[in-house]
């Protein structure tokens, strides 16, 4: 069997048969793991997550829902069961701030500066390890401004293999993977994986339907390696971006937390009554390919070099079915209409990296640069109006369109240089400088005011970072500084600026670039049995964009610049193996997070939603920031016996605000959610006498909040008020209790 699905491969397996060739290509091996390897300083801040354990709990969420071990991390989806649009938060950092690269690429999009996790379904299955970086980390491509994730995707074994794996679950849930490694000789490699998912979601039609794929093929020669790759995928979910109310969030007198909002809207039935029925293609529907071309050449034992050159296409769109007035589709008539109408989106995204890499006892250095430069272009389109216009429409009536160009520089070099090197005993020096500029441009009708946004900044950063780490029989002391600044988003403009073409000037606040000052101090002791870390962080922020607890008509959050804020925390974490075969690791993560001198001006509206022209306004010398628990913690247990895999896993997370006002109303309650993953790998040696051929089967078992906590991990609120002090806030449920069951078979 193993000969015959090999074959189909076109994978010669002789040419790795005999043992000298292996240890060959095992020597080229850990030379390219030395050259991938970033130089960085080693803190306890820095997690590293194999394949193995990132994918232990895979049944088709997405690679967020796959870190929850990692301290202050937070996740969250649209569809409630992680399938869909996906998001997360460390440290109360949301995921607009967080770096993330694939083998070193950027992967955030340039304008938004988020990743859409539902564009590449099943990543984590072609990722040999992510190493998670809380804080600012180390220079690379991009700017790590609250955290970092680095994807590496070198599967690199002299083995050959083939596996296939499949699991269903509850809502319709289903995954089927394909992945494929080939050593085909001591020279070339290759990867090959194909994912499909589909799922009902939790919340009523925000089902996914998604694929992904990933390939490469790779020649390692003496001292050079070239590696080509292309992944990639597409989606079309269901809508859940509206959130709902308090009670049927938190199933509240007899609610359905199922409930979805989106495209909801009446009709007279046959008897003439009005009837909810609800718009069936309230969709998004999005694609995106990666291309990356990597050479690295090692010069001598100490010295190498690495260069890259990637391109990145995306395009798709959203279409709703929505009342809305006139003037969102820039129309002169006074009122509202539903109105079905699609916003459009397609980028390019290409650029090339190179760095250099000095190794020895001593130090290490590592210097580089990258330059990138992206193209958007946005448009919409209005298909249909319940009320027609007084202005007669042509068929797909273009609206709005504009472009954006953003042009992403940087340029580095560190060093980690070991004073001292004694037995048992190591002192670390470590340095960091990195120079960015940014130059964002665009132009044409801003979708959100209906006017002209000519727009064009630059800005020049400086990223300095340094600290030093002692290490002395198992104990291991680390101290970092670091500055980080970020340039604000595509919606930081468009949400808050308006242009006045007879002026020629801005309308509203222009957003300014945030820059965060993190200290960071960890202390850790490492025993054969046991470990237990601390490490405190204060992060100062000067002009910290935060969200405002309001958002738009796709669920994009709204934020505002504030002068001076900080978030500062103790993260502890431990670990012990209790016997061979049982083990607890967790973490618990306490932490306080203000803005300083908050104000905020608050309209005051009528019963009808009309503004009164009054305001009023929210002071406080020091409020909590949107989103920021207070508290949040993580236990696992894992027994691990005779073939015998199974894992209890609770998250735990504080109560968090919806805005900066504080305000009971407008709340997240704590939650608490419980995980177990069983999975037993079946005695097949044992079993079959001849051996040749034999699959390796793993049965699993994912329970996913076993205790059927009714809970939110997300949610928005007006700052309007009603004339009795009221507002309306909106909430993300989550799935209850739910189950997927599956089985990998490998060759």
């Amino acid at each position: 069997m193993k000969k015959l699905l090999l074959s189909l491969l076109f994978v010669p397996l002789s040419a790795i048969a005999q043992e000298d060739t292996l240890t060959v290509l095992m020597h080229q091996l850990e030379d390219i793991e030395v050259s991938v390897a970033r130089v960085q300083q080693t803190t306890l801040s820095t997690a590293i997550v194999k394949n193995d354990e990132l994918n232990r709990d895979n049944t088709g969420q997405n690679l967020p829902y796959l870190l929850t071990t990692t301290p202050g991390l937070q996740v969250t989806s649209d569809d409630g069961l992680g399938i869909g649009y996906t998001y997360f938060r460390v440290r109360g950092t949301d995921h607009t701030r967080i770096n993330m690269t694939v083998n070193e690429v950027p992967l955030n999009d340039q304008e938004s500066q988020t990743v859409f996790w539902v564009n590449m379904t099943d990543m984590s299955s072609s990722i040999s390890q992510v190493d998670v970086q809380r804080g600012v980390g180390t220079s690379t491509s991009g700017s790590a401004f609250g955290a970092s994730l680095n994807m590496q995707t070198n599967m690199l074994d002299s083995v050959s293999r083939l596996a296939i794996a499949f699991n269903g679950g509850m809502y319709n849930t289903f995954r089927e993977m394909v992945n494929a490694h080939a050593s085909i000789s001591n020279r070339w490699m290759m990867n090959a994986r194909f994912t499909k998912v589909n799922s009902d979601g939790f919340l009523y039609r925000t089902g996914s339907d998604l694929y992904s794929f990933y390939g490469d093929i790779g020649w390692y020669g003496k001292k050079t390696h070239v590696i080509l790759r292309a992944f990639g995928g597409g989606e079309k979910t269901g809508m859940g971006w509206e959130g709902v109310s308090y009670d049927v969030a938190y199933g509240r007198n007899g609610a359905d937390r199922r409930y979805n909002p989106a495209g909801e809207y009446t009709m007279p039935d046959s008897q003439g009554n009005d009837s909810t029925v609800y718009y069936p293609n309230q969709t998004d529907n999005y694609s995106q390919q990666h291309a990356q071309l990597a050479i690295n050449h090692r010069f001598t034992t100490r010295w190498s070099l690495t260069a890259t050159f990637h391109y990145t296409h995306g395009g798709g769109f959203y279409e709703q079915y929505k009342k809305k007035k006139y003037s969102y589709w820039g129309l002169p008539d006074s009122g509202k209409s539903y109105g079905m109408y699609q916003k459009w989106l397609e980028n390019h995204f290409a650029g090339f990296l190179i760095s250099g890499k000095y190794i020895s006892e001593p130090v290490d250095v590592q210097f580089g640069a990258a330059a990138n430069n992206y193209l958007g272009h946005h448009w919409g389109q209005l298909e249909y109006l319940q009320t027609p216009s007084a202005l007669p429409l042509p068929v797909h009536y273009e609206y709005y369109r504009n472009r954006a160009n953003k042009i992403d520089a940087n340029a580095y070099a560190k060093a980690n240089w070991r004073v001292f090197r004694r037995t048992q005993e190591q002192l670390a020096l470590y340095a960091d400088l990195q120079y960015r500029f940014v130059r964002y441009s665009m132009y044409g009708i801003n979708d959100e005011t209906m006017t002209e946004l000519p727009l064009s900044r630059d800005f020049h950063f400086f990223n300095p970072k340094a600290g030093l780490t002692y290490q002395n029989h198992g104990h291991t002391l680390s101290a970092s500084f670091a500055i980080a600044n970020r340039d604000p988003s595509r919606s930081n403009y468009t949400e808050n600026l308006a242009y006045d073409a007879a002026t020629k000037t801005y309308l509203g606040t222009m957003p300014k670039a945030e820059t965060l000052y993190d200290y960071e101090l960890g202390y850790q002791y490492a025993h054969p049995r046991f470990n237990v870390g601390l490490n405190l962080y204060f992060m100062d922020y000067d002009n910290q964009l935060v969200l405002t607890g309001e958002y738009n008509d796709v669920g994009k959050y709204l934020t505002t610049n504030v002068k001076d804020s900080y978030r500062m925390g103790a993260e502890l974490t431990a670990a012990v193996k209790i016997t061979d075969w049982f083990r607890w690791e967790g973490n618990l993560v306490i932490s306080r997070n203000k803005i300083q001198n908050y104000k905020q001006y608050i309209e005051l509206i009528d019963e009808y939603w009309e503004p009164t022209g009054d305001t009023i306004i929210y002071e406080a010398k020091e409020t909590t920031i949107a989103f920021s628990p207070t508290i949040t913690a993580m236990s696992l247990f894992t027994f691990d016996y005779a073939g015998f895999i199974g894992t209890i896993q609770t998250n735990v997370v504080g109560r968090q605000f919806l805005d900066n006002t504080q305000d009971v109303a407008a709340m997240l309650r704590a939650y608490t959610v419980t995980n177990v993953n069983l999975q037993y790998n079946l005695p097949m040696k044992k079993w079959i006498n001849d051996r040749r051929g034999v699959p390796e089967v793993k049965l699993l078992c994912q329970l996913n909040n076993i205790f059927n906590a009714k809970y939110a991990s997300n949610g928005g609120a007006e700052a309007k008020r009603l004339p009795d002090g009221s507002r309306s806030a909106w909430y993300f449920a989550q799935a209850g209790i739910n189950v997927h069951a599956g089985f990998v078979v490998q060759w």
